[in-house]
Order: C-alpha cells, then structure tokens, then sequence
C-alpha cells in the first residue's frame, strides 16, 4: 500500500493520526526528514498549509483538517478496492499491522505469527505492543490482539488460545517469613509489587470465589508498570506479585517461585484477534484468522460478529 501511488495521502494522514511527523515517519517506515519533504511537496502543489508546525508541536490547519475529513473516507474507500484486487492473488501479499500487549505478543509469537510468516513468505507482519487500549482504525492497524473482554463491541472478535488465569506469587524464603494469606484480606499484611496501569492508575488485585468478588488496594515498597519487571521483582524477594499463569509457569514449575490463593483466582476468557466489520476483509487478514481458527479447531471458539 506504501508504493500504490498514494503516497503523499497516506503521509498527511499518518501526521493527523499521530500529531507527530516522527511517529507517522516510524509507522510509514521512512525518514522523518522524507516524510517532511514528502508533505511539503504535496503543500506546495495545491498552494495550502495542511500543518501548523512548531518545535513542540503539529496539528492541523483548517484546510488541512477539511482535507483529511474529504480524503480519509476516499483512501479508506481506495484501499478496499486495491485489497479486494489484492485478493484474488494465490498467496496474500503486504503488511499487517497488529496492536497489542507485550505478553500478547510473547504468547502469540511462535504458535501464530511465525507460522503465518512461514506459510506466506510474500507477507509482512509489523507488531506494535503498548500497555494502553488504542483505537486501530484511527491509527491505522488491520487488527489487535487483547484479551476478550477488553475488545470493543463494534469489533469482530476472533478468540483463540486457553482461557487465561492470574496467580497470587512469592519466593519460598518470602513465604518461609512472610506466612501465606488465606483470603485477599490477608494481604494488608504483606509487602506487594503494586502494578500501575496505562491510565496511571493503580491496579486493584482483582478476587473472585463461590460468587463474591473483591478488589484490593495492596502495599508494598515497589510500583511497576510492565509485567516482566514485576516477575523480576517477584523472583527477587521484593514481595508478592499478581501476574498471569503464562507468565509466572515456569517458576511455579521449578519452585522458584510459589503460589498462594489459588483458589480465589477463577480462571477467565483468554485472547482475542479483532478487527473492524467490513465487506472485504484483506486477504493477508484472512489468511491469519484462517490461521486461528484452524489452531483453535475443537476448543468450541468461533468469531464473534458486533453487537447492532
């Protein structure tokens, strides 16, 4: 799509998505000083200032924010026919864009994307993984991958992979001088890895059993926001730390690391590929949730069209 002719389009929408010549130079992959060039060029064939430019800043003229509300829909409308072109070819061919969390993106690396990549060499798969929701229209991904129930109802949800789980987890020498909780109470007593989330907001341990829910507000010495460093907190002796059971497995396994409240953890649905409701689905796209389901063959899942 990059080299389809659309080229100078495609870069002042990518500024207007992000504000940022940098950020839309990165998701483009070309040079910011390209990308300059690039949207200048366009400036000055039809006389007009698309951006209003400053060292801190970019947004969009008035001209400019009429352009990108007359050319959006028509490129949207371009690239539908180009992927429906695109379609009829043998294998799929181009890029696909995926959002998603880092520990989404860990556990589907190998089972999925890496045999997409082998089964269509003619593909290109560009990853982005951030903690917080985006919306991957406005920003211009084919499809995300989160776990279900934070995927948008007006998406088509594709769910693959076990339900998900999290675990309650400390050293043996913690436990040894810390005695384990027996109810989420219990935890005012202990010394927490606390978990900051996107928002800047402080995570809630979350509870469930035999229908009573309860969230709570743990302490602890250390705040983190990226799960990897919680572990290595965990595994260091800091205190306990609430994370995934695919996370913390292999040192439950090897006793490095041992679980408490267990039995106030329920397990829940796991993740999900979603993408906008449309009449063409590009073939790279269909191929992957081809993919999916055939991996998912037997565990009941099946994709989830929007709720009207």
């Amino acid at each position: 799509m990059r080299s389809s002719g659309l080229t100078e389009l495609e870069a002042v929408l990518a500024v207007a998505r992000h504000r940022s010549f940098r950020a839309a130079a990165t998701e483009l992959a070309m040079s910011s000083s390209a990308l300059s060039q690039t949207v200048a060029a366009l400036e000055a064939r039809i006389g007009v200032r698309l951006f209003h430019r400053t060292t801190r800043s970019v947004s969009l003229s008035e001209a400019g924010e009429q352009f990108v509300a007359e050319v959006g829909p028509a490129l949207s409308a371009i690239r539908g026919a180009l992927e429906q072109a695109s379609s009829h070819r043998d294998t799929p061919a181009g890029t696909l864009r995926i959002n998603t969390s880092v520990g989404a993106a860990r556990q589907v690396m190998a089972p999925i994307v890496l045999e997409y990549l082998r089964r269509y060499p003619d593909m290109q798969v560009d990853i982005v993984t951030e903690g917080r929701l985006v919306d991957i229209v406005v920003d211009g991904f084919d499809a995300g991958i989160r776990l279900a129930e934070t995927v948008p109802q007006d998406m088509v949800a594709v769910p693959f992979g076990p339900s998900q789980r999290f675990a309650v987890v400390g050293t043996p020498a913690y436990l040894a001088a810390h005695p384990a909780p027996r109810t989420p109470a219990d935890l005012a007593t202990h010394r927490c890895v606390r978990s900051r989330m996107p928002s800047g907001a402080i995570y809630r341990w979350e509870f469930a059993r035999h229908g009573e829910s309860q969230q709570v507000d743990v302490q602890g010495p250390l705040t983190l926001d990226e799960p990897n460093l919680m572990l290595e907190a965990a595994l260091a002796g800091v205190g306990l730390a609430y994370l995934t059971e695919w996370n913390v497995a292999p040192y439950l396994a090897d006793g490095r690391l041992q679980r408490v409240l267990q039995d106030w953890t329920p397990p829940f649905a796991g993740l999900c590929l979603y993408y906008p409701s449309r009449r063409h689905l590009p073939a790279g796209l269909r191929a992957l949730v081809a993919l999916i389901r055939e991996q998912s063959q037997g565990a009941g899942t099946a994709a989830t069209e929007p709720a009207v």
